[in-house]
């Protein structure tokens, strides 16, 4: 992640996993030298917020359904997210993305993490708090380049 950076956590913490994107905000503000927003499970109510922070990067943080063990994440970039839609939140990410890409010259891209339950009422689950505290010491430590793609 190149420049000024706006990371934003995306989903619902009454959904078990889907909370993992203001859960990583939570941790992260303050911390990293970045604009950390928690943008809930309405991220489109954020786009001018984001835009008016005139970011070089904007991070995406949502579950995601890949396919893949829970807990596992990727970094996935603009043209496959609008092209899949795999976010649990499809329409208001494509929203946000198409907003964000008319107002600036941001790079967007997506943290992905797939998720094992996002049934209401439940706790996020162990593997991914497990990832929860990876991607927290990867952010921090700067090392974000080194995910996977």
């Amino acid at each position: 992640m190149q420049g000024k950076c706006v990371i934003v956590g995306i989903g619902n913490t009454l959904r078990g996993d889907d909370g993992f994107g203001p859960a990583l905000i939570e941790r992260l503000r303050g911390k990293v030298n970045a604009t950390c927003i928690d943008a809930g499970s309405a991220p489109e109510n954020y786009a001018g917020r984001i835009v008016k922070e005139d970011p070089d990067t904007v991070l995406l943080v949502d579950v995601v359904q890949m396919g893949l063990e829970p807990g596992q994440y990727r970094i996935l970039q603009t043209e496959h997210i609008l092209e899949c839609g795999m976010s649990t939140h499809d329409a208001s990410c494509r929203l946000l993305i198409e907003f964000i890409e008319n107002q600036t010259k941001a790079d967007i891209l997506m943290l992905g993490i797939q998720p094992q339950s996002t049934s209401l009422g439940e706790a996020m689950s162990g593997r991914l708090l497990e990832a929860l505290d990876e991607i927290e010491n990867l952010i921090q430590g700067e090392g974000l380049c080194s995910m996977p793609i």
